[in-house]
């Protein structure tokens, strides 16, 4: 932009005023931003924490109460049926091993998936994005749910009372991985139901036997290989069978693999993610 001021006349006192220069991006504003941003999640959180647990009598240990109480049916059904499990000498640890790694991802999932309408009153002001609404829900539900995995999977070992070696490394990697495909699949699933809200009713129908299908009750080696070279495709029995490998030290499922979950999440949140920078104020202003 050329600046050019032109003389000033004898008896003309008035004087060329130059235009106001916008503020250059700098890092200085990138850090307000991202403080700004941060400040907003951190308000989501708090206020998800309010209403969905402040006002539920027992609060948070009622996110404990289930799962817990779901391991023990099953580990007092199925030793009924049977004399030993497929893994271990404890029905319950066997069932908690896979049980907490699918609630992690199905939690996650769900949370994520509704994300957008949860939060359509507070997307109305500029300063909350859509984004923003699916982080917090995330970040809270991810640490919650990582909180109730650790008191129960301690809880369970200590009632089974059995010595077991636990390694950390792959239970954490199995829990980061249960995680990030929730998070994949919810951004995803948000997209889809926003479009085409039919899509929540197909989406349940075709994920109702998924526990069944995620070598919860099973271990794959265990299966015909027909049977297993299908549910292969699963990426939940992946991580299961990682999520034991780390309760089991003698168990080894050579079935496992880590690119495939990852690539499967990484795919579905960007196809999400993508679609919903374009789409998220049509999905809104239908609801």
């Amino acid at each position: 932009m050329e600046r050019s001021l032109k003389p000033i006349e004898p008896g003309n006192a008035t004087t060329q005023v130059l235009p106001a220069l916008e503020p250059v991006a700098g890092p200085a504003r990138r850090r307000n931003n991202m403080l700004a941003t941060t400040r907003v999640i951190l308000a989501l959180m708090l206020r998800e924490m309010s209403t969905r647990y402040g006002r539920t009598p027992g609060g948070y240990i009622w996110a404990i109460v289930e799962p817990v109480s779901m391991i023990a049916v099953l580990a007092f059904g199925f030793s009924l049926i049977t004399r030993n499990p497929p893994l271990g000498n404890s029905f319950i640890l066997f069932y908690a091993s896979g049980l907490l790694a699918f609630n992690q991802y199905r939690d996650l999932e769900i949370v994520v998936t509704r994300a957008l309408p949860y939060a359509q009153g507070l997307l109305k002001f500029p300063v909350v994005t859509w984004l923003d609404a699916i982080l917090a829900r995330f970040i809270l539900n991810f640490l919650t749910s990582v909180l109730n995995t650790i008191l129960i999977m301690w809880g369970m070992i200590q009632i089974a009372d059995v010595s077991t070696m636990i390694d950390l490394g792959p239970m954490v990697e199995a829990m980061c991985l249960a995680s990030f495909l929730g998070l994949g699949v919810g951004v995803l699933n948000a997209l889809l139901i926003g479009l085409w809200p039919i899509w929540n009713t197909v989406y349940g129908l075709v994920n109702r036997p998924l526990l069944l299908a995620s070598a919860i009750f099973y271990t794959m080696e265990d299966l015909p290989e027909g049977i297993a070279d299908l549910l292969w495709f699963n990426p939940l029995v992946h991580i299961t069978g990682l999520m034991r490998a780390g309760v089991f030290s003698t168990y080894d499922p050579q079935y496992v693999s880590v690119p495939y979950v990852l690539g499967f999440a990484l795919v579905s949140m960007a196809t999400g993610l993508v679609f919903l920078r374009r789409y998220a104020t049509t999905i809104l202003n239908a609801h």
